[in-house]
C-alpha cells in the first residue's frame, strides 16, 4: 500500500464516527439559490463514500461551490469524501486546499468577511468557529492530507504552510 491510500485510511478512520447531520442541516444559509441547491444535491447522501466523485466536484448543479455553501455539521461529513476523492485524483474542478487555508493563510486572515453584515467578523475567525466542531483525531488527519498536498501541488504550498503554521499545527498540539 502506499502513502497516499495510508493517509487516506487515516481520513477515513478519523471520520468514520460523524454521523450525518441530516437532511434539515445540509445547508449554512438560506440566501441565494446555491445553498438550497447544496442542500437538494446531498439530501438523503448517508454514505459520503458512496457519492460520486463527479457530483461532489459539481455540485450544485455544476458551480462546484457545495463546499463554501455546506452547513458546519454537512461541511464535517462531507470533507473526508471531498479529500479521498482528490486524493484518487476524482475532482478536477473543486479546490479542497483552498477551503482548509483560506482565511488561515497570512493575506486573507486578517481580512473582513462583511463589515455590513458581519461586522469586524475576519476570515480567521470565521474559519476557526467552522473548524472548531474537528476533534483532534481530524485535525490530524487534515494536516497529513494538506501536508501531501504540499508535496504535489507547489502552487499551494505557501498557502498550505502559512495555514498549518497559523492554525493547523496548533489543533494537532
Amino acid at each position: 500500500m502506499g502513502y497516499t491510500e495510508t493517509v487516506i485510511e487515516q481520513i477515513i478512520a478519523a471520520f468514520s464516527d460523524v454521523q450525518y447531520p441530516g437532511d434539515w442541516c445540509l445547508s449554512g444559509s438560506n440566501e441565494g439559490t446555491e445553498p438550497v441547491a447544496t442542500a437538494e444535491a446531498f439530501k438523503g447522501k448517508t454514505d459520503r463514500y458512496a457519492i460520486d466523485p463527479k457530483l461532489l466536484d459539481e455540485a450544485p448543479k455544476g458551480l462546484s461551490s457545495a463546499l463554501s455553501f455546506l452547513s458546519d455539521e454537512a461541511f464535517r461529513f462531507y470533507l473526508p469524501a471531498y479529500m479521498v476523492a482528490d486524493l484518487r485524483g476524482g475532482l478536477r474542478e473543486v479546490n479542497v486546499v483552498f477551503h482548509l487555508t483560506r482565511g488561515l493563510d497570512d493575506k486573507s486572515r486578517e481580512k473582513l468577511i462583511n463589515p455590513h453584515r458581519y461586522g469586524q467578523r475576519t476570515w480567521f475567525e470565521s474559519k476557526s468557529h467552522k473548524f472548531s466542531v474537528l476533534t483532534r483525531d481530524q485535525a490530524i488527519a487534515i494536516v497529513t492530507y494538506l501536508r501531501l498536498k504540499r508535496k504535489k501541488d507547489k502552487f499551494a504550498c505557501d498557502e498550505i504552510d502559512q495555514a498549518l503554521r497559523n492554525y493547523w499545527n496548533g489543533r494537532t498540539a
